[in-house]
């Protein structure tokens, strides 16, 4: 059922626990299902990560991947005290309204993201710092491949990380490869939010959130030789805008204004390649298979939320703890319509269960679906 399968996981920061469930409810119909090609970025990649360091069946492996995001607190992420917060911000507004003339210590990010480091390592992570259980499942043919993408600050260029597979690696204008032995710092890099999260040095060069500059997401799957790729997103499918009648009375708040940035750097490729996948597929099968060369169809399905996460969000914005809250608020997190931004980092146990919730129920309703792409 597997064979050259790949499953891919978009970035969304804590909307990535709605991977989680969508997982969840597919291997409680197909327990052992085994991608042989994984591949993740910026949250994505730390599910996918989890995927490739565990050797027992899918069914096991997202009952305690479920198990780690439920327990998952704001501070088991970045640090969320009034003081580290209130420094970080002082920090930065003396560098800005200064000129650069007040010599203030430079803080590298808005939150400290220490606690997300301790927790990849207890999780994924061995003695070296290298990814648990990669080797074995590779060995035992469990998993051929994993890919985790970053951004390179230091050469502006989209960077994937392969351990695993045999076939020739790429090297494209703003994107190339590098196979290595894929660590927590890895992943740790995929995940960093540019300027909230700090970036992370790997061989004298600094990366941040993988999204940046990752133009085609689907690209290091088919490049490790998918043919076939479930592909999972943290964004609702685009409403028709005849019946979309949102209107808004006020200026929008900077916190609606990020949040529009973020799902255009993070989430609109995963979209955009999406399609281009599709007229692709379509433009091979209009070709005689003599003239299509090394060009192959990908047979594509993309699960995405049922519901608008960030609006899912705004329920659960009172119950963050104090200091964070009175920061956000300051960039109107209240006044948002939609809260992307907010989705993004709210790592809290109640909003948590409930993008796992809505993954399930979304795997429910489209079962067969589902089933039919698997049996392709």
């Amino acid at each position: 059922m597997a064979g050259d399968l790949a499953l891919v996981l978009s970035g969304g920061g804590a909307r990535a626990a709605y991977q989680v469930g969508v997982l969840r409810g597919i291997s409680r119909r197909y327990p052992d299902l085994a991608p042989p090609i994984v591949t993740g970025v910026s949250a994505g990649a730390i599910n996918a990560a989890w995927l490739a360091s565990h050797t027992q069946s899918l069914f096991e492996k997202t009952d305690e991947l479920r198990k780690m995001w439920r327990d998952l607190q704001t501070e088991h992420v970045f640090q969320v005290g009034t003081l580290q917060l209130a420094r970080n911000v002082t920090r930065t507004g003396l560098r800005l309204i200064s000129g650069g003339l007040i010599r203030a210590p430079r803080s590298s990010a808005l939150v400290d993201t220490g606690p997300l480091r301790e927790l990849l390592m207890r999780a994924v992570g061995g003695p070296d710092g290298l990814l648990t259980g990669v080797d074995a499942n590779i060995q035992s043919g469990a998993l051929r491949s994993i890919a985790i993408t970053a951004s390179c600050y230091t050469t502006g260029r989209s960077i994937t990380w392969v351990q695993g597979g045999e076939l020739p690696l790429w090297n494209r204008d703003h994107r190339t490869a590098e196979r290595t032995r894929l660590g927590v710092d890895h992943v740790l890099a995929s995940a960093s939010l540019p300027l909230f999260f700090p970036a992370v040095s790997l061989d004298g060069r600094w990366y941040g959130d993988g999204g940046i500059r990752l133009t085609a997401p689907f690209s290091p799957a088919i490049h490790l030789g998918a043919s076939k790729i479930l592909a999972i997103s943290t964004r609702q499918a685009a409403r028709d805008p005849e019946t979309d009648s949102t209107r808004a009375a006020q200026y929008p708040p900077p916190a609606q204004i990020a949040g529009v940035l973020m799902n255009a750097v993070f989430l609109d490729q995963f979209d955009a390649d999406a399609l281009m996948t599709e007229r692709v597929n379509r433009l091979i099968e209009a070709l005689p298979a003599d003239r299509r060369g090394e060009l192959r169809p990908i047979d594509l399905l993309v699960l995405r939320p049922s519901r608008d996460l960030g609006r899912l969000a705004n329920e659960f914005e009172p119950r963050l703890p104090t200091a964070f809250r009175f920061l956000t608020r300051g960039w109107g997190t209240k006044e948002a319509r939609s809260n992307d931004f907010l989705s993004m980092v709210m790592f809290q146990p109640d909003y948590v269960a409930g993008l796992i919730a809505l993954g399930e129920s979304d795997v429910s309703a489209r079962l067969d679906e589902i089933a039919a792409f698997l049996r392709r």
